[in-house]
């Protein structure tokens, strides 16, 4: 099972049909919509701030979601954070994918159905559009926009695949 710890007077809370690897970690203040996944080695921990995270979100194979003094993390409805990936005090809106071993940090904010891609490093405080696709270290706007429903793919797989496992 799972680790679910709680914090100071923060316990985590989820909707219907989640699913936690034996292995993810799961601390403080993190709310969960429904259906959401933590998988193998991830780690959620709302201990500084609090971590909310809509309904169909994906956080795969040891990914990192932290916070900072005064800045949650928010991840909206069917965010995919990739195996590996930090996202650290930042919000992620609706539809967008943190791609593997990215890194996206404090007070910076994911557009809609936006792409971060494999490696990449998004700097504090950067706004990335809608739709948009950012790249590098640190990380660039492409001139290439994501397809609208791309990434949103990769959530609706994860919301399957996580049926297999529970």
């Amino acid at each position: 099972m799972a680790l679910i710890k709680s914090y100071r007077d923060h316990e985590p809370r989820w909707g219907e049909g989640c699913y936690f690897s034996e292995n993810a970690s799961i601390i403080g203040d993190v709310v969960m919509g429904r259906d959401c996944s933590v998988w193998f080695s991830a780690v959620l921990r709302g201990d500084v701030a609090g971590i909310r995270m809509g309904d169909g979100v994906n956080v795969q194979d040891c990914a990192c979601i932290h916070t900072a003094t005064n800045l949650p993390a928010v991840l909206e409805d069917r965010v995919t954070v990739g195996h590996g990936a930090v996202v650290h005090a930042c919000t992620v809106h609706r539809d967008a994918l943190i791609g593997m071993n990215a890194v996206v940090l404090d007070g910076a904010e994911i557009g809609e159905g936006a792409i971060v891609a494999a490696g990449a490093v998004v700097l504090g405080g950067t706004k990335v559009g809608p739709y948009e696709i950012w790249a590098g270290v640190p990380a660039r706007r492409m001139n290439k926009p994501a397809d609208a429903g791309e990434a949103r793919k990769f959530a609706d797989n994860y919301v399957r695949l996580k049926e297999d496992y529970r």
